[in-house]
């Protein structure tokens, strides 16, 4: 299985919600090809939504950047084999948990 293969770069996650994350990942690349970029972060984004509410976002590919706001205790990036996944929870100006809004900078990864 995929999940195995997964190497986490950053996160704030809980063990558990990280391994969620791992497991719906592997998953998806189960259902998917992995070519198939936008229906992966499609389906570990709506299946984040029904288990920790909305406003999950996730976004799947082999060479990309990123600076995000996310919600503390919801921001995972990690791989699986070409495979770099994002997945956090938004945070916008005037939300919830605004003061515990963090910054994350990620520098490009290539496999």
């Amino acid at each position: 299985m995929l999940e195995g293969k997964a190497v986490v770069g950053e996160t704030d996650m809980l063990q558990a919600m990280q391994q969620e994350a791992l497991g719906l990942a592997a998953k998806a690349l189960d259902v998917f090809d992995v070519t198939e970029t936008i229906e992966i972060a499609c389906f570990i984004k709506k299946e984040f939504d029904k288990l920790y509410g909305q406003g999950w976002q996730c976004i799947v590919g082999r060479d990309f950047g990123s600076f995000v706001t996310h919600c503390h205790g919801c921001f995972i990036y990690f791989c699986i084999g070409s495979l770099s996944i994002l997945l956090f929870r938004g945070a916008a100006a005037g939300g919830l948990e605004v003061e515990a809004t963090r910054f994350v900078a990620l520098e490009t990864l290539k496999a």
